[in-house]
């Protein structure tokens, strides 16, 4: 049951979720020699452990943590530029590709989170998002598990994409376990799935957006967050970010150096002895 592709997916889960470079080559080495001994007990004709170019994806993803601001899209009319121009070149003219597109940008959110959103995860009356699951390739095929974070958290649903999200739940025929994203013929979505549907990578070429990435789009909405003022805790939080300064990479170098300037007063404000009071008697 282990296959490359299983293996290649794995690698690049462990890199998403910013497993040191160590970890994933000790990991791959462990599975190569186990996969090695199935090889020459004629278990497996050849030894599916041993992928390649993992090492420049790693180093890939080292810059994008370093510079997430770098990776977004400039503005609104770039986000749907691109939503247009992809829904143009997918079989059918299929909308729901852009309608993907333009929710992921505007939720800071993974296309895998977007999968997994159902109606009854939309809060209309307070236009809120509840993202509990996202969907992933396994070995078994595409499944639906806890987010990355393993904690379900908020999203605010911005007005220009409400008519979106409406008319979405009226495709689901407002079930409440209903998708409110699918593909043409109701299957889940997954990055991959995005990517050949609507001929991604020739599209953002042609659009000027070589280095641009699905994933991208999770940076777009993050970095626009962070130019409107979001404060930086609120945005950790619809982020689902471990760390405050993987939040931090979002602002405007400008409005870091005012964040960290509080950090280190609050640092040392904390860590100095306060003078005890002395009561004269």
């Amino acid at each position: 049951m282990i296959t490359n592709g299983a293996v290649d997916r794995a690698v690049h889960a462990w890199i998403a979720d910013e497993c040191s470079r160590s970890t994933v080559k000790n990991s791959i080495a462990v599975l190569v020699r186990v996969m090695e001994q199935a090889l020459r007990d004629g278990i497996i004709d050849r030894n599916p452990a041993r992928v390649t170019g993992w090492q420049q994806e790693y180093k890939r993803a080292e810059d994008e943590l370093d510079d997430p601001r770098s990776l977004a899209l400039p503005d609104w009319t770039s986000l749907t530029t691109l939503a247009d121009a992809l829904v143009a070149r997918s079989s059918g003219e299929y909308r729901g590709w852009g309608d993907v597109v333009l929710f992921a940008a505007c939720t800071a959110a993974r296309i895998g989170e977007v999968s997994g959103c159902r109606v009854g995860d939309i809060d209309t009356s307070s236009w809120t998002w509840t993202v509990r699951r996202q969907t992933t390739p396994s070995p078994g095929g595409l499944v639906d598990k806890g987010t990355k974070g393993k904690r379900a958290r908020t999203v605010p649903l911005i007005e220009d994409i409400r008519e979106l999200v409406q008319r979405r739940i009226a495709l689901a025929d407002n079930d409440p376990d209903g998708r409110l994203f699918k593909g043409p013929r109701g299957g889940r979505i997954t990055t991959a799935v995005l990517r050949d549907a609507t001929v991604w990578d020739e599209v953002v070429a042609a659009l000027g957006y070589d280095h641009l990435r699905r994933h991208d789009l999770r940076h777009t909405g993050l970095t626009w967050m962070a130019d409107a003022g979001v404060p930086v805790h609120h945005l950790r939080k619809i982020a689902g970010h471990g760390s405050l300064s993987t939040t931090q990479r979002y602002l405007h170098p400008d409005n870091l150096a005012v964040t960290n300037a509080s950090a280190l007063l609050t640092k040392h404000l904390r860590s100095s002895a306060r003078p005890t009071l002395k009561v004269a008697r």
